[in-house]
């Protein structure tokens, strides 16, 4: 098992790599949805305060991820590196 939760971790930092260096720059629902699950497979289930309904941007990457709690790190992990791979 060590070495395939090391395999998932060593391909989510790849992903993350790939993800700044795409030809193209994905929309905002994608950009979003990359967001939501980066940070879910990276922290694990929101537990930071709502930003102000003014902060347009911080509210839209806060629900991103807010909309994914419960979700496992490792399932996030996998739809992230998947979602990557997609747009490369």
């Amino acid at each position: 098992i060590g070495n395939t939760m090391t395999d998932l971790n060593t391909a989510f930092e790849t992903a993350k790599d790939s993800s700044m260096n795409l030809s193209e720059r994905p929309d905002n629902q994608i950009l979003l949805k990359l967001y939501g699950l980066y940070k879910q497979g990276a922290v694990g289930d929101n537990n930071e305060p709502k930003p102000g309904f003014t902060d347009f941007v911080a509210s839209a990457k806060w629900n991103a991820w807010n909309q994914l709690k419960g979700m496992a790190q490792d399932d996030a992990k996998q739809q992230y590196i998947d979602l990557v791979k997609s747009l490369e």
